[in-house]
């Protein structure tokens, strides 16, 4: 089940299911602005009351290629952009082409409006400053670790913390390098940031 919808001239459209059991959040990029609905509510936000918007990429484990863009209101108002959607229990469909579009999209809209949003790309500095102090340390315990084994002669044992520490690193570094904190123009949409 493809939720991406077809686009009228005038307007642009983005589906997602975030949850198995809950209806699908809709989006529209319309004269007006951007029109969305999720659940019970519905709104429709002017491209320049847009205050900021967030790309990151947020992998999950039923979906290792997930990106996610937050999109703030001038009055408070948040919502979540995927770019994934739930198709069964089991099963969460990448929509790579559909969100990339949809986004660059807001981003073109948003410019021919004038709009003055803070756009920022990544996790924010001090969560970004905290996952490299955590990783920092956990590889000063893994050479611990290693050069105890090969003290020891374990070579079975530093084998493994060998192969630990790559398979970690293939998992986590596409995250932390994606994820740096950094700002963006319009005309620059940070291309690691979309699928």
């Amino acid at each position: 089940m493809q939720l991406s919808e077809a686009r009228p001239a005038s307007a642009t459209s983005y589906a997602y299911k975030a949850s198995l059991i809950g209806s699908a959040h809709r989006f529209e990029l319309t004269d007006e602005g951007l029109s969305w609905q999720i659940g019970g509510r519905s709104g429709v936000w002017r491209y320049d009351e847009i205050s900021a918007i967030r790309l990151s990429f947020r992998p999950v484990s039923m979906q290792q290629h997930r990106f996610r863009a937050d999109v703030r209101h001038a009055d408070g108002g948040r919502i979540a952009i995927l770019s994934t959607s739930w198709q069964t229990a089991a099963l969460m469909a990448p929509q790579d082409n559909g969100f990339r579009d949809f986004i660059l999209e807001l981003h073109a809209r948003m410019a021919t409006a004038g709009s003055r949003a803070e756009l920022t790309a990544g996790l924010g500095r001090k969560t970004y400053a905290a996952v490299l102090a955590f990783l920092a340390a956990l590889a000063a315990a893994m050479t611990g670790l290693l050069i105890r084994a090969l003290i020891i002669g374990e070579f079975a044992g530093a084998l493994f913390i060998v192969g630990f520490a790559a398979l970690f690193a293939w998992q986590v570094g596409g995250f932390v390098l994606r994820n740096q904190p950094q700002g963006y123009d319009f005309d620059r949409v940070p291309r690691s940031l979309l699928p």
